[in-house]
């Protein structure tokens, strides 16, 4: 019997394999990755706008709330009240967010080798803990000018739940500190179980979820900081969902595990960018 008649539909050049459905449903997700993070790439220069649109009347002044809260913020009385909004406590919060962004390269960099299984600077699996320890060593001690160590705040003070945007900013440092632990035991094989590969990922997905309530008090660009907050906040939880599946692909394919970690190092890279582009 012919070729044509035992196998009409593979002769015609129809025929599909199980592998090629994998590759389907891999483009299609990643596909709906990419279209996610394009928009959100391009709502970063809109930042700007938008704080502007918030803040402008009509004609193009500035609104008499904005007035008074920079009045407040720059005003005579000086002090820690003014301190928020004020030009050094823009540049403080600025540096703290550059820096920030610099430690998210490098643990960016890190996940990249990884997911691209280079065997060359096998020593830059350690900046990714390095990076989260020194983080929150950082967020500890300077994230705040005015609580405590560095600040006039006492320790009771700082740690009372009166300044929520305090409590986060140390809320972040100690999970900086665990997570960087974690990982860095991981790192040295002394972290083998399975259970120890979710703290990173839940990390980005619940600070992701933080930075929607991250609040910057009675600022002058409140709404454009929280439109920046909002996009890092939903590129962490993309990210981290992503470092998720990665975990729960690595019983399965190997080569579907490397996509979901390109995706994860890809996105934690774009968030590092965006923490040095920040600004007040």
């Amino acid at each position: 019997m012919s070729e044509m008649s035992v196998r009409p539909v593979r002769t015609a050049g129809w025929a599909f394999s199980l592998s090629d459905l994998c590759f389907l449903r891999w483009l299609s997700l990643n596909r709906l990755y990419g279209v996610t993070l394009a928009l959100l790439l391009c709502l970063l220069p809109a930042e700007g706008l938008w704080a502007d649109s918030g803040h402008a009347s009509p004609d193009g002044a500035a609104t008499h709330g904005h007035a008074d809260a920079h009045h407040d913020h720059h005003g005579a009385g000086g002090g820690e009240s003014g301190w928020e909004g004020s030009a050094q406590g823009i540049a403080y919060s600025e540096f703290n967010h550059h820096l920030a962004g610099f430690l998210v390269l490098l643990i960016g960099l890190s996940e990249l080798r990884q997911a691209l299984r280079l065997q060359a600077f096998a020593w830059s699996r350690f900046l990714l803990p390095g990076a989260m320890l020194t983080g929150g060593i950082f967020l500890l001690i300077w994230s705040d000018h005015e609580a405590w160590p560095i600040g006039s705040m006492t320790f009771a003070q700082t740690f009372s739940g009166a300044d929520p945007e305090i409590i986060q900013h140390k809320t972040y440092g100690w999970l900086c500190l665990f997570v960087g632990t974690v990982e860095c035991l991981k790192r040295v094989g002394r972290f083998q179980h399975a259970a120890w590969t979710v703290p990173l990922p839940l990390f980005a997905i619940v600070g992701g979820l933080m930075l929607f309530g991250h609040s910057h008090g009675d600022h002058p660009s409140a709404h454009k900081i929280a439109l920046h907050h909002a996009v890092m906040g939903t590129l962490a939880i993309t990210a981290g969902s992503s470092r998720l599946l990665s975990g729960w692909r690595a019983a399965e394919l190997t080569d579907d595990r490397s996509y979901w970690e390109l995706i994860w190092a890809a996105l934690i890279l774009v968030i590092g960018l965006q923490l040095l582009i920040y600004s007040e």
